[in-house]
């Protein structure tokens, strides 16, 4: 009996990682203004938000990248700098957590929590702290952090190796296909959020998909129920 006690409390959930932008937070007004700022002074068309939600995820150089395009890959410097500075002064202007995280993070005291992003990571633990959330999270990781980025699977083997956890203690959440494959690819349980910035149909292969960021806790438990 203490046997089968000691194996299920091996097998529990004790780590939960989270993406940020799309998951934690809704900071698309913010790197739309951003992007257009950047792009400003090349006669380049506007950005709408929803264009912006349709191309991010692979980090910001990469974002840039793809909306320059192969015919301006030149100003990609002097755009890119345009961008951060700009960015960098207005991180939440617009950005705010949706809604239910602050609730969740608090209702989550008894897991070990971390942050994944493709944004660089002082961006990322600088957006944090203005919006009170980085007291939540033991580590946060951006693009920047660790050798290679989502959807590679290194940095949350690298939150594992540094918290002495298995995968089979840990959960990726996140709304992108790359939160999913690195999840995947690193051998942890999958939850994606449906109310992102990508379209649900990416997220199938998911060990689940949430609709607000209040039903994580359940799933957990039912992790932990096997």
């Amino acid at each position: 009996m203490a046997l089968l006690a000691n194996r299920r409390y091996l097998e529990m959930i004790r780590l939960v990682m989270f993406d940020l932008d799309g998951t934690l937070v809704d900071s698309s007004v913010d790197i739309t203004n951003a992007l257009n700022y950047a792009i400003e002074p090349y006669g380049l068309e506007k950005l709408s938000v929803g264009k912006t939600i349709s191309l991010v995820g692979e980090g910001l150089t990469r974002l840039v990248e793809k909306i320059l395009g192969k015919d301006n890959a030149e100003i990609l410097p002097d755009a890119l700098e345009r961008f951060l500075h700009y960015y960098s002064g207005h991180l939440t202007d617009f950005t705010l957590p949706y809604p239910g995280v602050r609730k969740t993070l608090e209702n989550l005291s008894a897991y070990r929590k971390a942050v994944i992003s493709n944004k660089r990571e002082s961006l990322s633990r600088r957006l944090l702290e203005d919006l009170d959330l980085l007291k939540y999270f033991d580590i946060i990781l951006g693009s920047d952090s660790v050798e290679e980025r989502k959807p590679s699977p290194k940095p949350i083997l690298h939150i594992l190796t540094a918290l002495s956890l298995r995968s089979d203690e840990a959960v990726m959440v996140g709304d992108s296909n790359y939160d999913i494959e690195a999840g995947t690819a690193a051998g942890v349980r999958t939850v994606a959020v449906s109310y992102g910035y990508r379209n649900p149909s990416l997220l199938k292969a998911a060990d689940c998909i949430i609709d607000s960021i209040g039903e994580l806790i359940p799933k957990l438990k039912e992790f932990d129920a096997g």
